[in-house]
């Protein structure tokens, strides 16, 4: 595709390096939170550089970050460091929330794991008839 050096990428290759597709792609280049180089006939091409940031874009869109926040993200970047501490104040906002869920999550598995072993308990006869899952959870809330 262009002749330097550095390995470039059509669309679709970068796509499936990436593991997007190209519609998603255009959808990320129309918000501003990728811009592909053009070549000389005006067709996008990527670079490894675009692999690794798209890759950290996912990784904060993995977090829980929202579309609004990643385009507020990808802005300061583009100021350049005085927005350092902007961009770190906004990571930090993502990574409670995410913590949050995930803590959230945690919990929530913790029931279900608890009704798993309410039911074998039922099915190997080691739980009376008559006991209901609340009654079966009151004995871990004790031992919290």
């Amino acid at each position: 595709m262009k002749s330097n050096l550095q390995k470039t990428f059509t669309i679709g290759e970068f796509a499936q390096l990436v593991g997007l597709s190209t519609y998603t792609l255009r959808f990320y280049e129309q918000e501003g939170l990728i811009i592909p180089k053009r070549d000389d006939a005006n067709r996008r091409y990527y670079t490894e550089q675009d692999v690794s940031w798209l890759g950290f874009l996912l990784h904060l869109k993995g977090t829980g970050m929202t579309m609004s926040e990643m385009k507020e993200y990808v802005t300061w970047r583009a100021e350049g460091d005085q927005t350092i501490a902007k961009r770190k104040q906004l990571l930090e906002k993502v990574r409670q929330r995410a913590n949050k869920q995930i803590s959230d999550l945690q919990h929530n598995l913790e029931i279900v794991n608890h009704k798993i072993d309410w039911y074998d308990g039922k099915l190997q006869c080691t739980i009376s008839d008559d006991e209901s899952f609340a009654q079966y959870l009151q004995k871990f809330k004790k031992e919290s």
